[in-house]
């Protein structure tokens, strides 16, 4: 194994580099929004009931044992589907405080993250908090850390087994929920450091909801199935993992397409803790958009392959960046600031797998 490269205790951006550029697309995006509110509108929210329905429907059918043979195969699928299409197009806004204007109602909505077995707790700290600030800094953005078996920057630790990651790298997307679920929000809780965080502890109120969400999520989603599906037990649980796996693969492979692609950077901090772009550079170097011209992608992945404008404005509802996207490509021409993209989903897919074999060689 190759040795990572040791980090300071603290990573700052202190650079006020590109300031005109902040101004420029802070005022243009603002501009565009005179009279009509950032947050969600009405097809945010028909997606929204459409994908928990999609969810609901699927999952009360089964439960109902008026199906059978291949039909039960499609309601898992759709289950998996709909799974996935709820983490990116309700979740994620609402836990970054973009559904709705008013704070009660984006907790309210941010709970189908728990829901779905996930902790919006440790999610708030992990994806708003620290990738969203230190985007693509091996050792501090938890996103690059999914697994030893995958070698996300090219400043992370190499093993042999890396050699081979372009190959299994998708299966081993696939189980990601179900890590999620079973053992990345305990493990979190447990770490006392945590990406730039020390000696992190956690209230009494977000421990006990950790443990009554999670008992919660098991007792829908694998008690009352057994329960109630009149089915061999082995049955019942082949489908909820693959549920799992359906999500997983979707929601493992779109997160990566933001990131860990071809054009985007993985810089490092020097021996103060100093990165050398300001903040808002940075996440122009770090992050790429992939798909913007096909409707469906970015309906059903809620903005997610519109990954600048949602670092640059994560608190601006996902159904408005197609709109913005454009404003915040001009201004970045205008400031000579790169502005990474992929045309399409298949070709952003295929940067990623280059970039694992690439990151797979032996240092």
């Amino acid at each position: 194994m190759v040795d990572s490269v040791a980090l300071p205790p603290r990573v700052t951006f202190t650079s006020r580099e590109a300031a005109a550029f902040v101004a420029d697309v802070r005022s243009t995006v603002a501009r565009s929004f005179i009279g009509r509110s950032d947050k969600a509108n009405a097809a945010m929210v028909a997606k929204t009931v459409i994908l928990i329905g999609v969810f609901c429907a699927a999952y009360g059918l089964l439960l109902s044992n008026t199906v059978s043979g291949w039909t039960s195969c499609v309601l898992v699928v759709m289950m998996g589907i709909a799974m996935a299409g709820i983490g990116f197009g309700v979740s994620h806004d609402a836990l970054h405080g973009a559904y709705a204007s008013r704070p009660w109602l984006n907790t309210v909505i941010g709970a189908s993250f728990d829901v779905l077995g996930a902790n919006g707790y440790m999610w708030k700290l992990t994806h708003n908090v620290i990738h969203h600030t230190y985007t693509n800094i091996h050792g501090v953005d938890e996103d690059l850390a999914v697994s030893p078996l995958l070698r996300l920057s090219p400043k992370a630790p190499w093993r042999p087994v890396h050699r081979y990651q372009h190959l299994y790298a998708f299966a081993t997307y696939s189980l990601s929920t179900l890590f999620w679920v079973f053992i990345k929000d305990f493990k979190y809780f447990l770490q006392r450091d945590l990406g730039p965080f020390r000696d992190r502890t956690h209230s009494p109120g977000a421990i006990a909801w950790l443990l009554a969400s999670k008992l919660a999520y098991f007792a829908y989603a694998l008690v009352l199935p057994l329960a109630v599906i009149h089915r061999p037990w082995w049955q019942i649980l082949v489908g909820f993992v693959a549920v799992h796996l359906i999500a997983g693969t979707i929601l493992g492979v779109v997160f990566q397409l933001a990131h860990v692609v071809e054009g985007t950077e993985h810089p490092l901090p020097d021996a103060t803790g100093e990165m050398e772009h300001s903040w808002i550079v940075h996440e122009m170097l770090t992050t790429s958009n992939f798909a913007r011209g096909n409707r469906l992608v970015s309906w059903y992945v809620a903005g997610l392959n519109y990954q600048i404008e949602h670092h640059l404005f994560p608190r601006v509802c996902s159904v408005h960046y197609p709109a913005l996207s454009p404003l915040v490509r001009d201004a970045a021409r205008r400031h000579n600031l790169p502005y990474n993209e992929h045309p399409t989903m298949l070709g952003a897919i295929a940067s990623h797998y280059r970039v694992l074999k690439d990151f797979g060689q032996r240092v």
